[in-house]
C-alpha cells in the first residue's frame, strides 16, 4: 500500500456533498495563561459549516501529553500565545465535509495530529490531514497511538534505523511515548532497557523491557546489562543527563533526543534549553566518535505539506495496523470526560501512571 493510498481520499465524487449548511456548537477547553490545571476554562463556540477542503470532526478521544504539560507553564517551544485550546492529537468521526469533497467521508473514524485545538468536542480540520482508524480499535485506545505512535515509529525506524538483535535504552519507558517505543522495538526483535521509577518496574517489565531505576546510577545499571553499550538511546529528559545517554552508546550507536523534561520548570526563555540541547547534539556529530546524535521534532518537514502528510499517514497507518492486529497493546492510563480536563492534566503530571491519560467525549 502506498503512502498516498493510506490517506483518506478527499477528491470529490460525481455525487456532490449535499450536507445541509449549519453551525455546530463546540465545547472547548481553553488554557487562559500560566495557570494550575484546575483553572482551565470550559467554553462553547459556534463553528461554521466546513469550507472547501475541510471536514467537521466530532472528537471521540483526545490525549493529555507532555506537550500540554509544558504549554500550561508557557514552556513549549513554539506554542501559540495565550489564550488557546490545547490538544495535540485526536480520534473522531467525520460529521460533515466541504462541498468539494466526497460525502462518503461522512461517518468515517479518523485520527489527526493537531498540535493545538484537540481539546474540543468538534473541530474543523483539513480533510487531507485525516488518517483512517481501523474499526477494530476503540477510539480512546487508538488515540494513545497517534502522536505517540508517529513519534515512536519515526524515531525507531527513520532516525535510529533499529535492527533485530540490537539493544536500546528507552528513558521514561512507562510514559506515553516510552511505552509505545518499547512495544514497537520488541515487535522488531530488539532488546529494550527501560528506565522508570521503581514503582513502575513491573509495568515496564510487562511491556517487554528490562527495567532500571531512573533514580539510581543509570550508567552502572545499563553497563551491567549491556557492558559494551547500547545501539540507541531515546531521551526525552535532556539536561545534564544527556551526556550520560551519549556516553552509553556503543560504536555506531544513535542518540535520539526528543525533549527537555529536565528543564520544564526552569525560569526564563522556553526556547533556550531546546536550542542548547540542539547545539550540543550538532557538536557531537562533528566529533570523530563514530556515534550519531539527532534531535527529533514531529513537525520537521511540515513546510513541504504533501510529502509531510504522506509520511505521517504512512507511519501512523503502520502503527494502527499493528494495534488492530493485536501486536501493540494500548496503554490507557485513565479516561476523563473532556469537561474534566483539569483533573486529567493533574493526573498526567503526577507521573504515577503508565501510558497516556485520555479525554473522551462528555455524555449528553
Amino acid at each position: 500500500m502506498t503512502s498516498h493510498s493510506r490517506q483518506i481520499e478527499t477528491k470529490a465524487s460525481k455525487t456532490m456533498n449535499t450536507t445541509a449548511a449549519k453551525t455546530t456548537t463546540a465545547l472547548e477547553i481553553v488554557l487562559p495563561g500560566r495557570v494550575e490545571p484546575r483553572d482551565l476554562q470550559v467554553t462553547h463556540r459556534e463553528l461554521p459549516p466546513p469550507a472547501a477542503g475541510q471536514a467537521l470532526v466530532r472528537v471521540e478521544a483526545t490525549g493529555v501529553s507532555f506537550a500540554e504539560q509544558q504549554m500550561r507553564r508557557g514552556k513549549y517551544y513554539d506554542q501559540p500565545p495565550f489564550p488557546f485550546v490545547p490538544g495535540y492529537d485526536l480520534v473522531g468521526t467525520v460529521e460533515a465535509v466541504g462541498a468539494d469533497l466526497d460525502p462518503a467521508l461522512i461517518g468515517r473514524r479518523v485520527a489527526a495530529l493537531t498540535k493545538t485545538g484537540g481539546w474540543s468536542s468538534h473541530l474543523l480540520l483539513p480533510a487531507d490531514s485525516l488518517v483512517p482508524v481501523p474499526a477494530a480499535l476503540d477510539p480512546a485506545e487508538a488515540e494513545t497511538f497517534v502522536v505517540n505512535g508517529i513519534t515512536a515509529w519515526q524515531m525507531l525506524h527513520r532516525f535510529a534505523k533499529i535492527r533485530a538483535g540490537q539493544t536500546i535504552l528507552v528513558h521514561g519507558a512507562n510514559g506515553g511515548v516510552g511505552s509505545t517505543l518499547v512495544q514497537l522495538a520488541r515487535v522488531a526483535g530488539v532488546r529494550v532497557i527501560g528506565s522508570a521509577s521503581a514503582r513502575n518496574a513491573d509495568a515496564v517489565r510487562a511491556l517487554g523491557a528490562l527495567p532500571i531505576d531512573y533514580r539510581g546510577d543509570i550508567t552502572a545499571q545499563v553497563r551491567a546489562i549491556s557492558p559494551d553499550g547500547v545501539d540507541a538511546v531515546f531521551d526525552h529528559v535532556g539536561g545534564p543527563g544527556i551526556i550520560d545517554s551519549f556516553r552509553l552508546l556503543a560504536p555506531g550507536g544513535t542518540l535520539v533526543a526528543y525533549g527537555s523534561a529536565a528543564t520544564k520548570d526552569d525560569a526564563g526563555n522556553s526556547r533556550l534549553p531546546v536550542l542548547a540541547l540542539f547545539a550540543r547534539l550538532m557538536l557531537w556529530n562533528l566529533l570523530p566518535n563514530k556515534r550519531n546524535a539527532h534531535f527529533y521534532n514531529i513537525w520537521t518537514g511540515a513546510r513541504r505539506r504533501t510529502r509531510f502528510l504522506n509520511r505521517q499517514a504512512e507511519d501512523l497507518a503502520a502503527v494502527l495496523e499493528l494495534a488492530a492486529n493485536g501486536n501493540l497493546h494500548p496503554q490507557v492510563a485513565a479516561r476523563f470526560p473532556l469537561s474534566e480536563a483539569g483533573s486529567a492534566l493533574e493526573l498526567a503530571e503526577s507521573h504515577t501512571v503508565t501510558g497516556k491519560v485520555v479525554l473522551v467525549a462528555d455524555e449528553n
